[in-house]
């Protein structure tokens, strides 16, 4: 059997699924196709029901819940990871009512959980989607009054002459309790409990073996990594790599459905199924 499997370039991605893409890990009689693409292309995908397993955006994961369920190994979660609004040091947040912030895709988490500290601060600022990677280019160079950045952008913004303007994780974590759950796997419904059993089995192992050997991974991160800094590339993983990624855990389920129904409700989407983890 080949099943079609999805993630991004990212290093926590890459460093997590090297084992399992180059068949230092394998699943009996089972052959991965891999795509890798940006977080937002991936949330995507997952909307048109395109790959058989997908990392997503957890806010991406609530609209596709009759297609997939939630692996419970291979995501990002956790505290003081979550997204950052960024702009020039002397911008105020009630400063971007009605101006272009940009995002990195409305499906993706950190837009989400700033769409949802606008209505709690009573502004409406225009979103402007675009890929992460261009999010700090944009506002340094005036195009946009602010960003949202994931990823690597959380620890090299400063260099980009930008200053912190929130944290929209710890503003998460701070107002519900929870950590914030950024991104999962995901896996067709149709393919059986049995066979994603077997999945998370293997991406365990998979991020088993990145840590006992983390020389192997290295040149395949690199390949992909848009921050080429090892001491970036390190601090990525370090920061979005966790216990979590091996079991989400009771905290993160909970954190999971609460960020779900967020989700669910801002689209106006009924209650979740019940089995939303397999």
């Amino acid at each position: 059997m080949r099943l079609s499997l999805a993630y991004s370039p990212c290093p926590n991605d890459t460093y997590i699924f090297h084992a399992l893409a180059s068949g230092l890990v394998r699943l009996p009689e089972i052959a991965f196709d891999i795509t890798l693409s940006d977080v937002e292309r991936l949330n995507e995908a997952a909307a048109a029901k395109t790959p058989d397993i997908c990392k997503v955006s957890v806010a991406a994961a609530a609209s596709i819940l009759d297609e997939y369920r939630l692996l419970r190994a291979g995501g990002a979660l956790g505290r003081g990871v979550g997204p950052i609004l960024v702009a020039h040091g002397a911008t105020r947040l009630e400063d971007l009512d009605g101006k272009p912030v940009a995002i990195p895709g409305r499906r993706t988490t950190a837009a989400l959980i700033f769409g949802l500290l606008c209505r709690e601060r009573g502004i409406a600022p225009k979103p402007v989607e675009l890929v992460y990677d261009q999010i700090m280019p944009a506002v340094t160079s005036g195009q946009c009054a602010a960003g949202v950045v994931i990823h690597e952008g959380r620890f090299t913004f400063a260099e980009h002459g930008l200053a912190r303007l929130l944290d929209l994780g710890a503003w998460w974590e701070e107002d519900r309790g929870l950590p914030i759950p950024l991104g999962c796997i995901v896996m067709r419904r149709s393919l059986g409990l049995d066979l994603a059993h077997a999945v998370t089995t293997a991406i365990r192992a998979s991020l088993a073996h990145a840590r006992q050997h983390p020389e192997a991974s290295a040149q395949y991160i690199r390949e992909h990594a848009q921050e080429l800094d090892p001491g970036v590339i390190a601090q990525h993983i370090a920061t979005f790599v966790t216990e979590a990624s091996l079991d989400i855990g009771p905290d993160g389920v909970a954190a999971t459905l609460a960020l779900v129904a967020e989700a669910r409700r801002a689209e106006g989407l009924g209650e979740p199924p019940r089995d939303v983890f397999a």
